[in-house]
């Protein structure tokens, strides 16, 4: 049961929706496919952090990048699983504010920071195929360094306001939620007070982050195509539009949803709950289990080091049982 704290209608706990209509029986069953994205997602990028971490190969700007993107989409899987296993899982709807609030900081500051690497691998991407010759210089790991400090700097910054401004607000209306995890808007829009600073903090964030990272990485694309066309050789210019397909294929994945949600929620209000539901879904996690795949599958370097990763396990292993066989007998 909800409960009201004091006089002040600050709700003890809101209510996390999940897709309606379907009966505690399914639930189980549909926890059995969205555990196994979260799996997917975890070894996915855990097996590319590894790879990145013991290949000396591999320690180049691009691959730095790279294990830069799988550690926030790590931190944004692991943010939106302990609600969705509960809700799922447990068939346990009830959350309470503090445990809201922050979740939502962690989710809120891990999308800006998935951004905000995108954009740095989009520049990096420029540098690389306008500059190849000074390619190593310009991204020292110093940079690359101070390039990770300033997107964590700035994902957490931006959002340490968002948990104390929804903090100080009263909840009088209904606590249900949209979604299976709490998100600024939605938890925003329950309050029964002038939410005016929340809308206009919340802007804010959207533009100056999502919105400038989304502009600034057209941009670098333009210019990256631009420096393309100039190159003589039809197969150079090949070779050098392929190293960016990865990357694109990471922007379409994080971006597409975001921006589909964000048009429904301005322009179709009655747009179904599920198709919202879904959008949220495509959006916080399909991109951390995908984008693993998309650079191991478009990423001859990075698919060559794991494919040796595995032969290496599998041949230290054989090795062990021989080893072991004489042993035994």
């Amino acid at each position: 049961m909800l409960t009201l704290n004091g006089t002040r209608g600050r709700p003890a706990s809101f209510l996390l929706t999940g897709f309606s209509g379907l009966g505690v029986s399914s639930l189980p069953w549909l926890s059995i496919p969205i555990c196994s994205l979260y799996i997917v997602a975890f070894f996915g990028n855990c097996l590319i952090l590894v790879v990145i971490k013991w290949q000396p190969s591999l320690h180049e700007p691009m691959y730095l990048f790279l294990s830069m993107l799988s550690l926030t989409d790590l931190g944004l899987s692991i943010s939106t699983l302990p609600t969705v296993l509960q809700l799922y899982a447990l068939d346990s709807r009830e959350i309470s504010v503090n445990a809201c609030l922050a979740q939502l900081f962690f989710i809120h500051t891990f999308s800006i920071m998935e951004s905000s690497v995108l954009l740095a691998m989009a520049f990096d991407r420029f540098v690389a195929i306008r500059h190849p010759l000074r390619y190593v210089s310009m991204l020292t790991r110093a940079r690359i360094r101070n390039i990770g400090l300033a997107v964590v700097l700035r994902g957490v910054g931006l959002h340490v306001p968002a948990p104390i401004l929804l903090k100080r607000l009263p909840y009088c209306k209904s606590h249900q939620l949209s979604h299976s995890y709490c998100l600024h808007p939605d938890v925003m829009k329950l309050a029964c007070a002038d939410t005016t600073p929340n809308s206009s903090y919340g802007l804010f964030v959207l533009l100056s982050t999502l919105g400038l990272d989304s502009m600034l990485i057209v941009l670098s694309y333009i210019l990256i195509l631009r420096t393309v066309l100039s190159i003589a050789s039809r197969e150079e210019r090949l070779k050098a539009l392929s190293t960016c397909v990865s990357h694109i294929c990471a922007v379409l994945l994080f971006y597409t949803p975001l921006i589909s949600l964000s048009m429904i929620h301005r322009f179709w209000k009655r747009a179904p709950h599920h198709s919202r539901i879904l959008l949220s879904y495509l959006h916080f996690l399909v991109p951390p289990v995908l984008n693993p795949v998309v650079y191991s599958i478009k990423t001859q370097q990075v698919r060559k080091q794991i494919i040796r990763l595995f032969h290496l396990k599998n041949w230290t292993g054989s090795r062990m049982e021989s080893f072991r066989m004489p042993r035994e007998k």
